[in-house]
């Protein structure tokens, strides 16, 4: 069953920080029920994971601190697409920025959100192949370990505790289905 979204009667924001604005909606549902959700307003331009593979089987993590786990997590690269960039545009700067390759051949593989309920930012994966070195500086405040990881061995990956980045392991199971189906 297709229902139509519900109007938006009044939409404000309740606060502000650097990184987030917190929106509420008061919204009218087809059945005339009205409620206000509150919801993380992200970029309008979204972010990009990419899985860099310099070889058929390897992909190319990193390991950066996350202050949300308040620990170094294991995960793809990834970064927000900037104001005038395409996906792909973008997928090769952040590679650049974050493992110090760039790639000439980029596919769009999918977009996900983490928590569609209450947070409107998407994530474009994107796979990165035929990778040459090529660094650009970046935005981090250390330098981000590279650490290759056999695509074909996600298991042991995920039971570590350093790695537990929803979009990180949904983006390299898609990279791996992906690269199955052109017969890896």
């Amino acid at each position: 069953m297709r229902r139509p979204p519900p109007e938006v009667h009044e939409r404000r924001t309740v606060a502000r920080s650097r990184l987030f604005e917190v929106e509420e909606l008061h919204l009218e549902f087809s059945n005339g029920v009205h409620t206000r959700f509150e919801r993380l307003v992200g970029s309008s331009h979204g972010a990009v994971a990419i899985a860099a593979m310099p070889d058929p089987d390897t992909v190319l993590l990193i390991r950066e601190y996350a202050a949300g786990t308040d620990r170094y997590e294991l995960g793809l690269p990834k970064g927000r697409i900037e104001p005038g960039e395409d996906i792909l545009e973008a997928a090769n700067r952040e590679i650049m920025e974050e493992v110090g390759y760039a790639a000439r051949r980029l596919t769009r593989l999918a977009s996900f959100s983490l928590a569609p309920a209450y947070m409107s930012h998407t994530t474009h994966l994107v796979l990165a192949e035929d990778l040459y070195e090529e660094r650009m500086p970046g935005d981090e405040p250390e330098e981000i370990e590279v650490v290759p990881w056999s695509i074909r061995d996600l298991t042991p990956l995920l039971l570590r505790e350093d790695c537990s980045e929803a979009r990180s392991i949904a983006g390299l199971f898609i990279v791996r289905e992906h690269l199955l189906g052109r017969g890896r």
